[in-house]
């Protein structure tokens, strides 16, 4: 008899997902079967569900009826013929980030830059994604999904599924920290620190050995709780008090920074990234991983006399994965920060429209199938 599941899916854009029950995937060979125990909720989700084709028309999304659910955490449960190191039984989180796997990128290791650049579960950069949706169309709000084995980070016991759940933001702050050379004694500008993205880069940078954090947000309340986390290595400034670049460049000396991360919203003007780009001292590097979406009017000369170097910063590597993962082990991050609040996959559309940023990054919104 065919074993089926429950799985969330999403039949067109802006009407609600419906629980089904259709079988339960096969891995092909070098796939793994995985139970999915937690899918962590990415606060973009309801515009992605409702109003993707006015925001992002080259960017495009699964054929309905389609499963999304960007974070997923489990435990394997079957694996392919062709599967070498992963087992059943293994803890997993499984990352969303799927490629062709055969093109100049790929063979490099630098999946994030392949063509078929694909989020599973969420969306696809490609015009030609659907192919990749194909051979993955499950996401992790359903009971099973089926993964490439290189998508997948062994899960410590000290690290919960729920905890894990949230290796999608995690990851591409460490990601963006890793492309500024973050470092011992090095002295970071996080832009919108109270946000998901703050957060996380604030809990990998020390743990990365940063000597000091200079912090802006606009909550005063969330700014103080983003201090707490290193009183004598963080400060912070509301944004709107004054210009952050002279700001950055006050707490350093007149130096200014030694990179400086935008993890501003999607809602944020260009002119408060501009703003804290030049808090950067000469040399320094300036990674957006944040969601401004304004055209940015840069004076590139000044990025040539000053030798800044402005990056984009997409997601992570799963090597990288695995490094956040095995720093958890050893206790070098703490991820008990994180406050969960957790749903089944029956309220999943209460999840998702219900989601509020009142306690900005420590909060984790996490559906469990």
């Amino acid at each position: 008899m065919e074993k089926t599941m429950v799985a969330a899916r999403l039949h067109a854009l802006g009407t609600p997902m419906t629980l089904d029950t259709i079988p339960v995937p096969k891995p092909r060979p070098n796939d793994v079967l995985v139970k999915v125990k937690a899918c962590g909720i990415v606060p973009n989700m309801a515009n992605v569900i409702n109003n993707w084709p006015t925001w992002f028309p080259h960017q495009p999304l699964a054929k309905f009826p389609a499963i999304f659910g960007l974070d997923a955490t489990g435990v394997i449960a079957e694996v392919g013929e062709a599967v070498i190191n992963a087992k059943p039984g293994d803890r997993v989180y499984v990352s969303p980030l799927r490629s062709c796997g055969s093109c100049r990128a790929c063979r490099a290791g630098q999946r994030s830059h392949c063509q078929y650049y694909t989020l599973n579960g969420y969306f696809s950069t490609s015009r030609d994604g659907q192919r990749i949706f194909d051979l993955y169309p499950y996401g992790g709000f359903s009971e099973y999904m089926t993964a490439p084995e290189y998508s997948l980070v062994n899960l410590p016991d000290n690290l919960s599924f729920e905890q894990a759940g949230r290796f999608g933001y995690l990851g591409t702050s460490y990601g963006a920290l890793k492309n500024a050379n973050a470092g011992p004694g090095q002295v970071a500008l996080i832009d919108g620190i109270t946000g998901t993205l703050g957060v996380a880069a604030t809990v990998l940078g020390l743990a990365m050995g940063l000597s000091r954090i200079l912090g802006t947000g606009r909550d005063e309340r969330l700014l103080q709780r983003v201090k707490a986390l290193a009183p004598d290595r963080i400060e912070v400034m509301r944004l709107g008090e004054g210009s952050t670049g002279e700001w950055a460049k006050a707490m350093t000396g007149g130096e200014g920074a030694d990179f400086a991360i935008s993890a501003l919203g999607a809602k944020a003007p260009a002119a408060t990234m501009l703003d804290s780009m030049r808090g950067v001292r000469r040399g320094g590097r300036v990674v957006n991983v944040g969601g401004v979406a304004e055209d940015l009017p840069i004076d590139v000369k000044w990025l040539m006399d000053e030798q800044i170097q402005l990056i984009g910063s997409n997601w992570f590597t799963t090597a990288q994965g695995q490094e956040m993962a095995d720093m958890v082990r050893t206790g070098t991050i703490d991820l008990s920060y994180l406050e969960h609040r957790s749903f089944p996959l029956a309220d999943v559309n209460q999840a998702i429209s219900g989601l509020k940023d009142r306690d900005g990054g420590f909060s984790n919104y996490v559906v469990l199938p």
